[in-house]
Order: structure tokens, then sequence, then C-alpha cells
């Protein structure tokens, strides 16, 4: 792991920990080890770290919905929603005190905006995402041909964003058994909506 690397990692300790407002260079340097000069070497100012970790530090949705958009009709819908809501409930809950550093600074938000337009990236891209697989899976007859798929794609990533809102709010550290049971419930309950009149009920 080189210097840049572990610089990253110590700010994004520093960051949920602080908070962007908080959070200094000379703090984040003190962390990894390194002098402000060293910081200074890799990156401009403390909103390109903050942004650097917002992009390479992250837990990632995109690969798992790739996943899932590559193998429409694999496994079972439930369970297929059940382990992307698992990994949505994970960012939200590791990334919020992080995300609302964002609106800490319209210039920072708007530095953010721009670096996600380059990159084609953005909030709206996991819920797009889970609509075209949702879609593909109507298309296979495993969902409703009547159901309103981007709501559904819109419940679950709202209700994963609640969760990690209360998580943070709260200081509360949920088990992994207690964050998947919440994910299992969430999914169950909206796959009720989803599923054809003909599928059982032990199906997903």
């Amino acid at each position: 792991m080189g210097t840049r690397d572990e610089i990253l990692d110590a700010a994004a300790d520093v960051l949920r920990t602080q908070g962007y407002a908080r959070a200094t260079t000379r703090s984040i340097a003190q962390v990894a080890g390194y002098s402000e000069a060293a910081l200074y070497k890799h990156f401009a100012d403390k909103s390109a770290i903050l942004l650097a970790v917002l992009h390479e530090r992250m837990p990632q949705l995109p690969g798992s919905l790739k996943e899932l958009i590559g193998n429409p009709g694999s496994g079972t819908v439930r369970g297929n929603l059940t382990r992307l809501a698992r990994i949505a409930i994970d960012f939200y809950v590791e990334g919020f005190p992080i995300l609302v550093s964002l609106f800490s600074s319209r210039e920072l938000l708007t530095a953010h905006r721009l670096r996600l337009q380059e990159l084609n990236a953005g909030p709206h891209r996991a819920q797009e995402g889970l609509i075209l697989y949702l879609r593909e899976e109507q298309k296979l007859g495993r969902i409703r041909r009547a159901a309103d798929v981007p709501a559904a794609a819109a419940l679950l990533f709202g209700a994963c964003f609640q969760r990690g809102f209360e998580v943070n709010y709260t200081g509360a550290t949920p088990s992994d058994a207690e964050t998947g049971k919440y994910a299992a419930a969430l999914t169950k309950t909206l796959y009720e909506s989803l599923r054809p009149a003909a599928a059982v009920k032990s199906d997903g």
C-alpha cells in the first residue's frame, strides 16, 4: 500500500468520526503517519481528499447491480433483492457520516456533482440499474407485469437510506445477523407486491 492509499484510509476514519467540518489536513496526516507536506503532494486540499474518499473508500453498489442485471433469471428475485438490500444498507450505514459532509459547503457539493457527471455516475444510477434488472425479470414472468418497478426500486433504496440514517443517529451498532434480518424482512414485504399471482409463496 502506498502513501496515497494510507492517507485515504486515514482520511476515511477521520471523516467518519469527526465529520468534514472538524477534520483537518493535519489530523488526517497525523493518523496516516505522514507530514502535511506529504499529504499535499497527493491532494490539493481537504475537499480533494473528501472527494477521493467518496469515490475510492466507500462501499460500492454498482458492482452488485451489474451482477444482478447481467444475470436476470438467476437465483430468485427475492434472494437477489435481499442481497442487494444488505449491500445498500452497509453502504448507507458506513457512508452516511461522509455523505452528509457534502452538504456543509455549496462549493464542495458542486465539485462532487461535477465529478460524478464526468464519471457518468450519481445516486440515480443505482436506482436506474435496479429498475433495469426488475424489468428484465418482468419479461421473464418472475415479476407481475403490472408491477410499478420504478416505485419498487425507490422504496428499496429509500428504506436502506433510512436505515443508514437511523443507525448513525442512534449510535447503534447492529450485528451482521440483525442487518441481515432487517434486509430479509424489507425485501420479503417488497417482493409480495412484485411476485406474480401464480407464484407459490415459497418462491424467493
